[in-house]
């Protein structure tokens, strides 16, 4: 299978820190963070927090449900792209432990993963340069 890689030169701009409160949806969040702060592109740079439960989107696209409360964000990477038509999406993936510690990784799905008592991140702006 063919892999589709896109190498664009560009520097790293402002960041912006957010908490995001509980029983908004993570994925949401970090696209409405971007959209109020107007960084059109961004990565995440940093992540503490907990999820009501997680949704992980395994490889048939079908969504594992990890139960909580307080499904542990161990970690989180991601970045957010503008899309063809102004709004943005937010690609954040990254490894979830349940109420025994089990560990379960994969992409968030997007309207899934309520934020549990507070989520804080950290985003650093991406500005391509404009010869790309």
């Amino acid at each position: 299978m063919a892999e589709i890689r896109m190498i664009e030169s560009g520097h790293m701009g402002r960041v912006a820190y957010a908490r995001i409160a509980p029983n908004e949806d993570l994925v949401l969040s970090v696209e409405k963070l971007c959209l109020a702060e107007g960084f059109g592109h961004a990565f995440v740079r940093g992540a503490l927090g907990s999820l009501v439960d997680a949704c992980l989107e395994r490889a048939d696209g079908s969504c594992q449900v990890i139960r909580g409360p307080a499904a542990e964000i161990v970690s989180l990477a991601g970045e957010v792209r503008s899309q063809p038509d102004g709004s943005l999406r937010a690609a954040l993936t990254g490894v979830v432990a349940d109420t025994h510690g089990h560990l379960y990784g994969g992409p968030f799905v997007a309207g899934a993963n309520a934020v549990c008592v507070t989520f804080e991140v950290t985003l650093e702006e991406w500005l391509p340069s404009p010869d790309n």
